[in-house]
């Protein structure tokens, strides 16, 4: 099975990170960087397209700052990624001219890919990379990102660029062998699960948090990036970093670190970017009658089905959608403000514009703008 998925991939994501790149408390591991140049100019060779999410920027840059540690506050992370993201780039280019490539540097933003319009110009700006033979290397804008734009981790932008890009692999290389049952550090129980069906609530109960200094992703990241990216049709794999010959190995159909199988035919790429890029800004809790109707009869919301609204958010902004109990079952566009249909929710679509004097539409969220979770 894994032969058969893996011989179709033209162009692939290989997200890699801190904990691979870096030696401990001592910057970027150079030998590391060459053999991975190594093995995607192989790639390459053989026909692949190959994008690159990369950590390792704020790692490189904190000995320059005297920082022991990760970075306890955005300014220095910013700071850090400043002055190591130069060092990263220097490190990729002097890798790959071994092979007589070139890479191309792109830092995103959330907001970056929340703008429909950007996303697309991200989008179009990677595939021109890729047509003229450029190895894009991406990660997230840290000099500039805040809390409220940054991606949180490159295991989630990994998922992001996965999408935009089109690419029809995902390949996590990270310090441990795969998917484990539990946490092999404090379980000795634990065993590798090889092949991952489908991410059920038990599998997302066995992964855990992060457990380095230099990284800020754990193995729930990786799933919650494994998950995003299954859900658009397209296959994840990860497998450990540090073993020789890793990629090429991977790549070849080896029985080597955790296969996520992708959810069937996937949602298309706009409702996957409403899903799983957009940030939520509020919620619309329903009744149970507009919740039965959204997730099994494909539906859209009326205001009729809403009881009540949490948070302020504009017209065309991404809400979370909840049953009577408060749990996320779908995420949409709204056609209407929170205001606004703080005055509709209850009624029927023909009163709006009785009660707000005009009317967009009958739906507050249409079922084209609608995404089950």
């Amino acid at each position: 099975m894994r032969h058969e998925i893996l011989k179709n991939i033209k162009r692939l994501v290989i997200k890699i990170g801190s904990r691979i790149l870096t030696a401990g408390e001592n910057g970027l591991d150079r030998g590391t960087i060459d053999r991975i140049a190594t093995q995607v100019a192989s790639l390459r060779a053989s026909g692949h397209e190959v994008i690159i999410v990369s950590s390792g920027a704020v790692a490189a840059g904190r000995s320059a700052l005297g920082l022991v540690g990760r970075p306890r506050t955005i300014p220095q992370k910013q700071a850090a990624a400043a002055v190591g993201q130069t060092r990263l780039m220097r490190t990729y280019e002097e890798a790959f001219a071994a092979f007589g490539a070139n890479v191309g540097q792109v830092l995103l933003t959330r907001e970056d890919l929340a703008d429909r319009q950007r996303f697309l110009n991200a989008r179009a700006t990677i595939d021109t990379l890729l047509g003229f033979g450029i190895i894009p290397i991406i990660n997230e804008n840290d000099t500039v990102a805040v809390e409220e734009i940054k991606f949180g981790d490159n295991d989630n932008l990994s998922a992001l660029v996965t999408t935009l890009a089109e690419a029809q692999l995902l390949l996590i290389m990270t310090d441990i062998d795969g998917f484990y049952s539990a946490d092999p550090r404090t379980d000795p129980t634990a065993r590798l699960v090889p092949l991952v069906r489908a991410i059920t609530r038990e599998v997302e109960q066995a992964a855990g948090g992060s457990g380095s200094s230099v990284g800020t992703g754990g193995m729930a990241t990786k799933l919650v990036a494994a998950k995003k990216v299954v859900k658009s049709g397209v296959p994840t794999l990860m497998v450990n970093g540090s073993s020789p010959e890793i990629i090429i190995r991977a790549m070849a159909g080896e029985e080597v670190g955790t296969l996520f199988l992708p959810a069937g035919k996937g949602i298309n790429r706009r409702k996957h970017w409403i899903a799983y890029t957009l940030r939520p800004r509020g919620r619309v809790i329903v009744d149970q009658g507009a919740r039965e109707v959204l997730a099994k009869q494909g539906r859209s919301l009326l205001p009729s089905g809403i009881v009540q609204l949490e948070g302020e958010f504009e017209r065309g902004s991404c809400v979370r959608v909840c049953g009577p109990d408060g749990t996320e079952f779908a995420r949409g566009l709204t056609d209407y403000s929170h205001a606004e249909i703080a005055k509709i929710l209850g009624h029927r679509s023909h009163e709006i514009e009785q009660i707000l004097g005009y009317r967009y539409g009958d739906e507050i969220i249409h079922r084209d703008n609608l995404v089950l979770l």
